[in-house]
């Protein structure tokens, strides 16, 4: 993507099931799991460079001898920092020790335990500081009381979930999404060990006998259910109680991803699928998605199951997580985002006006070489189909001779890599002039791929969200080489609404769609529908989210999504750039075609899932027209 957007964090959970000296026997290591969360913490790295946490249950310690054991970062390289951490800590510990055997390591070594949650953090909206980073923590004498989390999670109504805790007459130390849940969570399970409690003390049993039995009998399903049943959003949240009960929830309509890996050994959860078959050697279809409103609960003995907590939704998963975001390993994803660029060739054929012979084709590093892939075999096809006609005309005319068949077999698309990644900047310029002249410079280019006046150039990117990248550096670097026309073309369609769900697109004046929109209405005279807008979204304000509507849909409803894309085209193409600048868009039903599974498209279309995006929309909208700052939710 040639703009930075942030995601919303990745987790990985590791439940080991055999005792901890089976895997020093069979593995050669006591760190075995931990070396292990460090791989699926390292390729999910692209979910989350703000922090990174870790923590880590023992199971059968001795009262007095902890047994949780957390590290959270925040530094520049926050996964090493984590790790290097834990690595000091064990060596200091084994400094000395001689020889340990397996009981003294399980007893002192800290970080080696039966159950592990790593966190990866990209902080959308807020502060960076280390209280920020997951796994948060909520302590107790009591183990069946603590409880820690860890998600890839946002919430539109953090307010609704918060006003409930002081209803129920609780104090919350802190307003956010990560601690609102946390304590709302925390409520149902103080609740149920309260009620477990009584009824085995009435039962004649000791305090000391209860707890234990407690542990046993701790109801998740229960406190789940309980504690989600009014959340909106989209949510993958990870959670282990103190005495080793763990689990992971997904929202019901399976906006964010989790994936599970079960065998006789291990039970493994993380964002991302094909990490899981790299780490563990194991092949596709022994992975399962966790399915929408569901979670997948393993109880301290080890007992695993998927159990519905939410009545599932319509599935709407994040798109943006098939595009970009998402690790391009994954088989399914590697051919979705093919056929997101093959679908677009009809678009870019009328772009360059039919010309292949006199247009280059290349993409914006680096992940959106997929879709190049898959535009480029959609031309071959084209192609191999004009060719074919071509022949047969030539033949029943008389006319194919060696020549005219090596005239026609010799029309191929032209491949070039234009565009190279060049340095990753950094903010130590404080002018904004010196910056913005820095911001071109983040593109190089392959010079001489290109010839002068008489090329079209096409370059393929995964999508365009500000656009403030292609046009201080991209458009102006690529005109150096002199094209005819520049086609730059975004396998995403529009983004027009923000996200509410996790991804780092919540101002809709940053957004090179709508800022397009407002231009339009203004130069076709249609200005009063702005205002129209705004005053439909005020009436909304007081409004529970479930009868909210969203207005906003009605600044883009005037114009085709051609207008628009013409409208960003002029936005983007700068006094200084010579070359004919064109942009297209993919359409929504091709990409509900390349990506049937993942029909979030909110960010597209604005048809938010669940109640509390039109909430959030209309609300970005009313901050836009009086020039409030910060996140609708």
């Amino acid at each position: 993507m040639s703009e930075f957007i942030g995601h919303k964090c990745g987790i990985a959970l590791i439940r080991l099931l055999k005792p901890l000296e089976y895997y020093a026997e069979k593995y050669g290591s006591y760190l075995w799991a931990i070396n292990k969360l460090y791989l699926l913490m390292e390729k999910q790295h692209n979910r989350g460079q703000d922090g990174a946490g870790l923590v880590s249950i023992k199971f059968e310690t001795l009262p007095g001898k902890e047994y949780v054991f957390r590290v959270r970062s925040n530094a520049r390289e926050p996964i090493r920092d984590v790790f290097n951490r834990i690595n000091v800590l064990i060596q200091d510990k084994l400094s000395g020790a001689g020889d340990p055997d397996i009981d003294w390591i399980k007893e002192n070594l800290p970080f080696v335990g039966e159950v592990m949650l790593g966190h990866l953090r990209y902080g959308t909206f807020g502060a960076n500081d280390i209280s920020s980073v997951h796994p948060v923590l909520r302590r107790s004498n009591w183990k069946s009381k603590t409880l820690t989390l860890a998600g890839n999670f946002n919430l539109t109504n953090v307010d609704e979930i918060f006003k409930e805790l002081q209803e129920k007459g609780q104090h919350p130390r802190e307003y956010s999404d990560t601690i609102t849940i946390l304590e709302n969570i925390g409520y149902y399970l103080d609740e149920q060990n309260h009620q477990l409690q009584k009824h085995f003390l009435d039962q004649g049993y000791t305090p000391q006998q209860a707890a234990a039995m407690i542990e046993q009998d701790l109801d998740l399903v229960d406190i789940l259910k309980k504690a989600s049943i009014h959340w909106d959003g989209g949510y993958a949240l990870a959670g282990i109680i103190g005495h080793g009960d763990a689990f992971v929830i997904r929202d019901p309509w399976g906006i964010r991803p989790a994936y599970y890996y079960k065998d006789n050994e291990i039970v493994v959860v993380t964002s991302e699928r094909p990490i899981i078959q790299t780490i563990f050697g194991v092949s596709k279809d022994k992975i399962t998605e966790l399915k929408p409103g569901h979670a997948i609960i393993i109880k301290r003995n080890g007992t695993t199951q998927e159990v519905m907590i939410n009545k599932p939704k319509e599935k709407k998963s994040c798109s943006f997580e098939r595009i970009y975001f998402s690790r391009g390993s994954d088989a399914d994803i590697y051919h979705e985002r093919k056929m997101l660029g093959r679908l677009l060739v009809p678009q870019v054929l009328e772009a360059i006006d039919y010309d292949i012979e006199n247009t280059v084709f290349s993409y914006i590093p680096n992940t959106a070489e997929s879709a190049f892939y898959g535009l480029v075999e959609g031309v071959r096809e084209y192609l191999k189909q004009q060719k074919i006609d071509k022949i047969l005309k030539l033949k029943e005319q008389d006319k194919l001779t060696r020549e005219e068949l090596d005239k026609v077999m010799s029309l191929q698309p032209r491949v070039e890599k234009t565009a190279i990644k060049d340095i990753k900047l950094r903010t130590f310029i404080t002018q904004e002039a010196d910056r913005a002249d820095l911001v071109r410079h983040i593109y190089d280019i392959t010079y001489g791929t290109v010839r002068p006046g008489k090329d079209n150039l096409v370059v393929i990117d995964d999508s365009i969200v500000r656009g403030t990248t292609l046009k201080q550096s991209i458009l102006r670097i690529l005109d150096m080489l002199h094209p005819k026309r520049i086609v730059v073309v975004s396998s995403a369609p529009q983004i027009r609404y923000p996200d509410c769900y996790g991804i780092d697109m919540a101002d809709l004046e940053n957004l090179i769609a709508f800022q397009a929109a407002i231009q339009l209405l203004n130069e076709t005279g249609q200005h009063y529908i702005t205002r129209q807008v705004y005053f439909k979204c005020k009436e909304q304000q007081n409004l529970p989210k479930e009868k909210v509507v969203n207005y906003v849909k009605d600044i883009y409803a005037p114009f085709t999504d051609e207008q628009i894309s013409d409208k960003i085209a002029q936005l983007l193409k700068t006094d200084e750039i010579k070359a004919e600048v064109k942009i297209v868009f993919q359409k929504i039903e091709n990409l509900h075609k390349a990506i049937p599974d993942h029909l979030g498209d909110w960010y597209f279309t604005g048809d938010f899932p669940t109640p509390g995006g039109n909430k959030v929309v209309n609300t970005a909208f009313i901050n836009y027209i009086e020039g409030k700052k910060g996140r609708a939710y």
